[in-house]
């Protein structure tokens, strides 16, 4: 099967009015000025322009990405940050997620789900990919905050507390209403709880133990936190199925399983096409231009990254990584995803235990509808 057909049907089913006009805005030019949407950039390399521009193009200005989270998580976590203060903040964050802890961390965390997988694979049985990264991403963010949970329901209860706040977005949302904002925050509170505990505990094996000795205030961390969740699980749960997916679809599946050196290509190629995050806001802070386009104090920036990303075309093994982009999905300079090691640990640990299993075969999917980042209802493989 083609695998652009089922990743056009993913998109039109999570947002069947907005996905057509993001594609016929693709069609306009590299820059191009909607009346009620915002200045549109279709080009990746002057997308990333702007991410690193980050005193013209804002993350805390309106019509930006800080309009939607702060009503929920507070003006000081990195979504809605700028300046000194960002940098000050990022930077005793570093050490956060560096590589090796988030190996470790997803090895801790996934041990007993991967080996069950793996288990049900080995026997023949049918997995719901979905489910099961449902499951895996659960557990991450559980350990995360530090809740500590033992069961498939809990990290299925904790997933689905971020799927509600995510769900209230859609490519159209300028900001969250009065009622939704409350609703978010009313989600949130117990998961804040939680992490404030392990802050306070100071278990330096924890990721909020490690966030205090790095010597992040308890409110920063809880911010923190608040932002991992949202942002982290539904990344990660929606990559794995998709990227099984495009693979089986290209018939790739089986080399890549044969070859551990083609992972990482892959799951750069996965992302592209799937493009985790379609959309970036930045609002406009000093008169300036993209593309030869005039931007003024006040414009809202939508960067579509779907289209700098499909400009590359389908899906492609063996096309090389295009250095404009560079993971511009993950963001770029300042604001690039503090969480990617952990993301991309989390990613290659589930994908290396699914591929163990193969030949694999796809046997029944269906797209999700009302969903912020489209993505598989269900994806069952089966040997």
């Amino acid at each position: 099967m083609n695998p652009a057909v089922w990743e056009r049907r993913l998109y039109r089913r999570a947002h069947p009015f907005a996905y057509p006009l993001l594609r016929l805005l693709a069609r306009r030019g590299p820059v191009v000025r909607v009346p009620g949407l915002g200045v549109v950039v279709n080009d990746a390399a002057l997308a990333r322009d702007v991410l690193l521009d980050g005193d013209t193009f804002r993350k805390d200005g309106p019509g930006s990405s800080g309009d939607l989270w702060t009503p929920i998580l507070g003006p000081s976590v990195l979504l809605n940050m700028e300046g000194p203060a960002h940098r000050a903040l990022r930077g005793r964050l570093a050490e956060l997620f560096t590589p090796g802890y988030a190996d470790r961390l997803c090895a801790q965390v996934l041990g007993g789900p991967l080996a069950a997988l793996s288990g049900r694979l080995g026997r023949g049985e049918p997995v719901d990919l979905v489910d099961t990264m449902r499951v895996m991403a659960g557990a991450v963010i559980c350990a995360v905050v530090g809740l500590e949970s033992r069961s498939e329901d809990d990290h299925r209860q904790m997933f689905h507390r971020g799927e509600q706040i995510v769900s209230m977005v859609t490519l159209r949302t300028r900001t969250l209403s009065p009622a939704q904002a409350q609703r978010a925050r009313d989600v949130l509170r117990p998961v804040g709880a939680v992490a404030a505990r392990a802050y306070r505990a100071g278990d330096e094996t924890t990721v909020m133990g490690r966030m205090k000795a790095l010597g992040i205030s308890e409110a920063e961390a809880r911010g923190a936190a608040g932002a991992f969740f949202l942002t982290g699980t539904e990344t990660v749960a929606t990559l794995v199925p998709r990227l099984i997916a495009l693979l089986h679809d290209a018939g790739d599946l089986d080399r890549v399983a044969a070859d551990p050196d083609l992972l990482d290509p892959a799951i750069d190629e996965a992302m592209r096409v799937s493009t985790p995050t379609p959309v970036m806001l930045r609002s406009v802070h000093a008169d300036t231009a993209i593309g030869g386009v005039a931007v003024r104090p006040g414009d809202r920036v939508l960067l579509a990254t779907h289209n700098c990303c499909q400009a590359y075309g389908p899906f492609d093994l063996d096309r090389p990584h295009p250095p404009e982009l560079r993971r511009l999905w993950f963001g770029a300079g300042p604001h690039f995803c503090i969480g990617y090691p952990l993301a991309m640990a989390e990613i290659r640990t589930v994908a290396r235990t699914v591929l163990a299993a193969a030949p694999l075969r796809v046997v029944r999917r269906r797209a999700a509808r009302g969903v912020l980042i489209p993505t598989y209802r269900e994806l069952v493989v089966s040997r």
